[in-house]
Formats: C-alpha cells, structure tokens, sequence
C-alpha cells in the first residue's frame, strides 16, 4: 500500500510577466495533501507537460483561455498514477491524463480524467504525439488546411512539438513537398535526416522569406503556422492560388511588450484566393478516433516518429517552461516526477 505524504508541491503565479518570463515570476509552494470528494480521483503525477499556450495565459489579456490566477496553482496537462478514488471507473493503480498539472498530486473529477494504457505506449506519449499535440497537427492539417494528395506544404517551428508531428503528417497524408523552419542547423538536419522533411531551414541565418524561396520555388499550397511574425509574411508571400494557412500558434510574440506589426503584404491573399484561418484543438475532439486509428498504425510500422526532452523534478519545471520558450528543446518538452 502507497505511503501518501502529508504535504505536497505546487507551482503557482506569482506574478504575471512583463515581456520574457523570470523564475520570479513563479513560486513553488507545499499545501496539504487533497482528498478526493465524491466522484473524483487523487492522481499522483508522474509527468508534466509545459506548452507555449501556457505563456497566454499568465497574461490578464482576454484569450479563449480563462488566465492563470495569482497565488493559485497554475493548471496543464498531466498523466499520472490513481492513488485514491471516489469515481466511478477509476481505480487505484489506474494511469490518467488531466488537466491539472503543475503539481504532484491533484483532485480530479472522474469525468474530467481519461484513462490510458502504460503497456501499448510510454506515458509521456499520452501528453505528446498520442494526446493534444498530434491531435493539434492532425487537426490543423485535415480540417483547417484541408490538406489535398500532392500539395506543397510549408511548416515553421517544425522542430518543436507540434510542428515534427505536422510535417511528418503532411507527408503520411498525402503532400508532394514538405519544408519546415527551425532555430538551429541540428534541428534542421533532424528535420530532414530523422522526420522525413524535403528541406528545412535556420531562419536565424537569413531572412525567412529569402530561405523559403529556395526550399520552396515553386510556392506554397498549406502553410503550418506556429510562430507567426516573419514567418507568417514569407509564407504569405510563397503561397499559391487557393493556398491554406492554419494558425495555430505565433510563439515569436508571446513575449511581446508592444503590439506587434502585421504582416504587410495581406493584399495579397485577395488575388490569390487564400484563406488564413485560426483553430483549437479542442474544436476538434471528434476527429480523435480517426487520429487515434491512423497514428497508432504510423507508430506501429515506424513511419511516424518523435522525440521528447524530458526534464525530471517539480523544482525543475519553471526552467523547463523557459527553455521551451527559448526554444531550447527539441520536440515535446514534458517535466518528469519521480516517485
């Protein structure tokens, strides 16, 4: 039987950041052990995710997502152990995934918990390319961009979490031609020698619509946005006649003081016919079935790949926050717990 502690560790805001997030901006705090109520479960967490949408959330500005509250623990997705139960169909020894992460044990409606299997995939899966991030790709790809068999598909930040997943997706779906941006030439060489991309690019050597240009001369049909900025113009300009961009993140200003300027050369999607268009994975949960089916059978026969920077230790998870920001990682950035 489990010893269970008689406090436990959360992180909470301490402040919301002006710019670049500090660790003084956050602080660990201990609170008693909670008990679960009726219909709810006492999860220990074993791993953490951090995520870049977290950083908008630290800010009071209105976004879809309600901001993190000062001196409250900050939430995220999770997996972990079931220590207690009071839910129907959870028992202890039972592996989860929530929404209420870091900290090292959370009271979690039952409802709100989604049972996982460790024995058909590592638990960090659950939080990356069989949770919300490859939903995220395969959502953004399939319905937002309507990716059709033979486009050229253009994906920034293709190094990070999201984007590995959506560039090899592409490819698994159909696309002629897959480039993707990153922030370093290791990354770049990943890109290509590991996940499968045509071409990619250090867009802090050049400028980005010079260097997507040359991987992409004959233009753009879907454009895979999670940076934003000068990103989003280069892609702009590159794509073809009824090209689909889907938004889905611009991390290059999640950090900004002061607005940051458009793209400027918009005027060009009227001749173009070319749709930007913004989404959320969680408008998408019907397609979950369809994207568990297709990417277990990828995992399966190893077309599809991925790769975690797993940081360990609660104490450790601001930092890991941070260097996801700096783009520091590589793929999905998750904090591990050990017990």
């Amino acid at each position: 039987m489990t010893t269970l502690p008689s406090t436990v560790r959360e992180w909470r805001l301490a402040a919301r950041p002006h710019g670049t997030p500090t660790p003084a901006d956050f602080t660990l705090a201990e609170t008693p052990l909670p008990e679960p109520g009726p219909g709810q479960v006492l999860v220990r967490n074993l791993y953490l995710s951090v995520d870049p949408y977290m950083r908008g959330r630290m800010s009071e500005e209105k976004s879809y997502a309600a901001p993190y509250a000062l001196g409250e623990a900050m939430h995220g997705r999770a997996v972990g152990r079931v220590v207690a139960s009071s839910g129907d169909g959870l028992a202890p020894g039972d592996h989860v995934v929530h929404n209420l992460g870091w900290r090292e044990y959370a009271v979690v409606d039952a409802a709100q918990a989604t049972r996982v299997e460790p024995e058909l995939a590592p638990l960090p899966a659950y939080l990356g390319v069989l949770g919300g991030t490859g939903l995220t790709a395969y959502a953004g790809l399939v319905r937002t961009a309507e990716l059709r068999s033979g486009d050229i598909v253009f994906v920034s930040g293709a190094a990070g979490a999201v984007g590995s997943q959506a560039g090899q997706m592409a490819r698994l779906l159909g696309a002629s031609r897959v480039v993707g941006s990153a922030g370093s030439d290791a990354k770049c060489a990943l890109l290509v020698e590991e996940y499968g991309f045509d071409a990619a690019f250090n867009y802090k050597k050049a400028p980005v619509a010079e260097q997507l240009a040359a991987a992409a001369p004959d233009g753009i049909d879907v454009y895979f946005d999670n940076v934003g900025g000068d990103h989003l113009e280069a892609a702009i300009s590159a794509m073809r006649l009824n090209a689909r961009a889907a938004l889905c993140g611009a991390i290059s200003g999640y950090n900004d003081t002061e607005p940051a300027p458009g793209p400027r050369n918009l005027r060009q999607l009227i001749g173009k016919r070319a749709t930007l268009r913004g989404f959320l994975v969680t408008d998408h949960f019907d397609l979950a079935a369809d994207f568990r089916r297709d990417v277990t059978a990828w995992l399966h026969d190893g077309r599809l790949r991925y790769r975690e920077t797993v940081i360990e230790g609660i104490d450790n998870a601001v930092e890991a926050f941070l260097a996801m920001l700096r783009g520091d990682t590589t793929g999905k950035t998750v904090v591990a717990l050990p017990e």
